[in-house]
């Protein structure tokens, strides 16, 4: 691990500064906030999980200096009950319960959860003239530090969390942002940017995710530009099998994650997201959280064997079997770790 030196430190730089460098270069500059989010119920099941929790269908009204734009969410909370933690979760499919998200054995462990579909906020591919992207990039053009879909599915992720606040029965100091794959790589961003949440999660998020770039195994920047360049702004062509030019790596990201805690979760199988590089970028910034009187990475010093987890520090890690994937036992992991 002596290599890991090496790579460039966010040490002595304030959180800001390390924000700034991430969004010029990598994930881009986001739309300004909304002045104002609300809600409109759409549907309501009261007998969600055998009657222990409403489902809401509700549609998220937001605006803003340059609009407004509105998309679905979902809402589950224990009947009952108050203080409540909860999940902000970005998935895939606007499903509940989902393969990604098992609702129930949620509610049965005492967390709501405000989901969303990351495509009712704007389509996975290069068209920017749809959903979110349609509003505030009205001909479909960005400039090169503009923000990808990463930075727009962000903004939704920060405008639920508005959301959250209005509602009486959650913990607000309890909220958590979770995603999977490339929606682990924006709960990553989301943490960084809004320090209300108590712990962002990463799921398996692997390049420009939570894995360091430099000597990367698996996806490297080169091949997620050819194949995804519309997550990120124009700027991070500049990195394309170009690494060794970076001014940062992606333990900045999770660095940035102060005050808060963070969370990292790799699979064995999942080589394409280099588990091993994830694990490293949550090493290195042990000493970024120390330098802010948090309490870093609790970890040994060698590489995880499957079934470990790491769990007493304020940067959370754990390694499981199988493949490239958002599991129960993911989920079990990460219940673990909040010990509320």
């Amino acid at each position: 691990m002596n290599a890991l030196s090496k790579l460039p430190s966010p040490i002595g730089m304030d959180k800001q500064e390390i924000i700034n460098v991430l969004l010029k270069e990598e994930y881009g500059y986001l739309p300004a906030r909304p002045y104002s989010v609300t809600a409109t119920l759409e549907k309501r099941d009261k007998k969600f999980c055998a009657g222990k929790a409403d489902l809401l269908k509700l549609s998220l009204n937001c605006k803003a200096e340059w609009g407004e734009f509105s998309f679905p969410v979902y809402y589950v909370c224990p009947k009952g009950k108050q203080n409540v933690p909860c999940f902000i979760h970005i998935n895939f499919r606007d499903l509940i319960p989902d393969r990604y998200q098992p609702t129930e054995e949620l509610v049965d462990n005492g967390f709501a959860t405000l989901t969303f579909c990351y495509k009712d906020v704007s389509s996975d591919d290069g068209d920017f003239t749809n959903g979110l992207a349609g509003v505030v990039y009205p001909n479909g053009e960005r400039k090169s530090d503009d923000c990808g879909k990463i930075g727009l599915w962000t903004w939704a992720a920060m405008a639920v969390m508005d959301y959250a606040q209005t509602l009486d029965e959650l913990d607000k100091s309890k909220i958590c942002v979770v995603g999977h794959s490339r929606l682990g790589k924006t709960a990553l961003l989301t943490g960084a940017l809004d320090e209300r949440f108590y712990c962002a999660f990463s799921n398996d998020s692997g390049c420009s995710g939570a894995a360091l770039s430099r000597e990367k195994t698996g996806e490297t920047i080169a091949d997620i530009m050819k194949q995804f360049p519309y997550w990120f702004c124009d700027n991070y062509y500049k990195y394309v099998n170009n690494e060794s030019a970076l001014p940062f790596d992606q333990h900045w990201l999770i660095s940035a994650n102060i005050p808060h805690k963070v969370y990292v979760a790799s699979a064995e199988g999942d080589l394409w997201s280099d588990p091993e590089k994830e694990y490293l970028a949550c090493v290195l910034s042990d000493e970024y959280y120390k330098s802010h009187n948090m309490s870093g990475f609790v970890h040994h010093d060698r590489l995880p064997t499957v079934g470990e987890y790491f769990h007493d520090g304020d940067i959370g890690y754990h390694f499981r079997a199988g493949e490239h994937y958002f599991s129960r036992e993911d989920w079990l992991y990460y219940i673990k770790f909040l010990k509320f």
